[in-house]
């Protein structure tokens, strides 16, 4: 079993090494551009896969609404000159592999000036490697790993970074649930899931709080957690802390439940593509996020009913998360009056405010922007703003 996940590791670190490195050769020539008039912007969006209708779907949906926004207006003013913008997108298969092929296409064969997405930590980490490499801004709405812009010039992202996350959410189980003795239950294979378990449990532990359980899974076996949730429920935890995908908590819920544990569900910002019909296995529980549905502001609201005017329905985190990413780049080219990738780029690191449909946010010499984050509360099939934690 090490010597296979070893000769995949390898394999995996090979197909971006190769990546980059053609990316790294095609860089300094000029890749097709499009039309006159034309800017293009490409989309890493999952859309096969388990993930394609939690993530995929409502990625593609801001994203088109966002644009069809600026196209309506009569397109994007860049430098007094518009430009109607062109959405290209592509398929990451919920692959980091495949994500790096998607990306290098987009940079390489259809000329796009930025990428938004990946949305997940796994393929967002991979693909943050070539857009470096290439030169070519990268706005990730969702991935939360440190890793993601660590030591870039030309990655961002659009939400908070997972050490700020697991602070927010050690205290807040303390200050406001009063949990003394906490369990972990994650995805170790996934560079997400195991990074948030270890800060949180790292942060709870900074609090004086005690973790009496720490299990793991891999992805390839996450369907039955019979043992870990066994040993969690002998270790008597007042909360269980379930950093994991939206495609995978509600099952993990069911089967804590049927064994008898009762501690409060914490989860955080993934959680916010569960639909309603898998919220309402975790009612009572809370989570962590950038949005939520009845989130005040007329921004947000106009947003809101603009989506579901579109698309017959409450927009979730992904998808608000992407329209702003988007609203980031947008900002930050009208800003610089150029679209080019490297005036892209110079925009937005000189971000000092954006106001978005999920709040304020502001970049201070990194691509991770200081922002709030929102805790819900599940209640029957729906997702309720709580309160609002502020960076202290």
């Amino acid at each position: 079993m090490l010597r296979r996940a070893v000769v995949r590791r390898a394999a995996l670190a090979l197909s971006v090494w190769l990546a980059v490195w053609l990316c790294g050769a095609c860089a300094p020539q000029s890749p097709p551009s499009g039309q006159p008039g034309e800017l293009r912007i490409g989309l890493l969006a999952t859309l096969t896969g388990e993930s394609a209708d939690t993530s995929g779907k409502p990625t593609v949906e801001g994203a088109e609404l966002a644009v069809q926004h600026v196209n309506e207006a009569g397109g994007l003013d860049v430098g007094g000159r518009r430009l109607r913008v062109v959405l290209l997108i592509e398929d990451d298969q919920d692959s980091s592999a495949a994500a790096v092929d998607a990306a290098r296409k987009l940079i390489a064969q259809q000329g796009v000036v930025a990428l938004v997405g990946p949305q997940f930590s796994r393929n967002a980490i991979p693909v943050a490697e070539v857009a470096e490499s290439a030169r070519v801004p990268m706005v990730t709405p969702a991935s939360t790993n440190p890793e993601t812009t660590a030591s870039k010039r030309y990655v961002f992202r659009a939400a908070f970074v997972d050490p700020f996350q697991a602070q927010v959410l050690a205290r807040f189980a303390k200050e406001e649930l009063e949990a003394q003795r906490v369990a972990v239950l994650y995805d170790v294979a996934s560079a997400y899931n195991r990074g948030l378990a270890e800060q949180f449990k790292q942060a709870v532990e900074a609090a004086g709080g005690q973790v009496v359980a720490f299990e793991s899974y891999t992805t390839d076996a996450k369907r039955d957690l019979t043992r870990q949730l066994e040993r969690v429920r002998d270790s008597g935890p007042d909360l269980l802390f379930l950093p994991n995908y939206a495609d995978e908590v509600p099952y993990q819920a069911e089967q804590a439940r049927r064994l008898g544990i009762t501690a409060t569900l914490l989860g955080a910002d993934t959680w916010g593509s569960l639909p309603s019909a898998d919220r309402a296995k975790l009612d009572g529980s809370f989570y962590s996020g950038h949005w939520a549905g009845d989130i005040e502001g007329a921004q947000a609201q106009a947003f809101i009913s603009a989506y579901q005017r579109a698309y017959g329905q409450v927009p979730s985190e992904t998808a608000a998360l992407t329209y702003d990413a988007f609203g980031l780049l947008f900002q930050a080219i009208q800003r610089q009056g150029k679209a080019d990738p490297e005036a892209i780029r110079a925009g937005l690191a000189d971000t000092k405010s954006y106001t978005g449909v999920t709040g304020s946010m502001e970049y201070q010499g990194s691509g991770d922007p200081v922002r709030s984050i929102v805790i819900l509360r599940i209640a029957g099939d729906q997702a309720r703003f709580y309160r609002l934690v502020n960076p202290r």
